[in-house]
């Protein structure tokens, strides 16, 4: 048995794999500084620290949505959001790109 190639791009993610995607998401942002708790961090560094909060949330957060809300959005010690300074200059909150993200690749598939 051969899988055809657009059955297996159009096969639901697992709210994992939707996860792990936005966290990649972050990474690859060319050329945005990550502000959290007033101080500035690279993409990748920025994905590797949702990537342990992640981790370190556990078996609480279950769902993409659930990710953005407990971990991505903010400090969980200073309560201050997490912003994203694009490339172009305008600076957004961290949580409202990525509900922006997950939708975009979830009406992608």
């Amino acid at each position: 048995m051969f899988l055809v190639p657009a059955l297996i791009e159009t096969a639901p993610q697992t709210e994992a794999q939707k996860i792990e995607a936005l966290i990649q998401a972050v990474a690859d942002l060319e050329g945005a500084v990550f502000i959290r708790n007033g101080s500035e961090y690279t993409a990748k560094a920025a994905a590797d620290h949702l990537r342990l909060k992640w981790k370190n949330a556990g078996r609480r957060v279950k769902t993409a949505p659930e990710f953005i809300q407990y971990c991505a959005s903010g400090s969980s010690l200073s309560d201050r959001p997490y912003e994203i300074r694009l490339k172009d200059g305008r600076t957004v909150l961290s949580r409202d790109w990525l509900w922006t993200e997950l939708k975009r690749t979830e009406a992608s598939r």
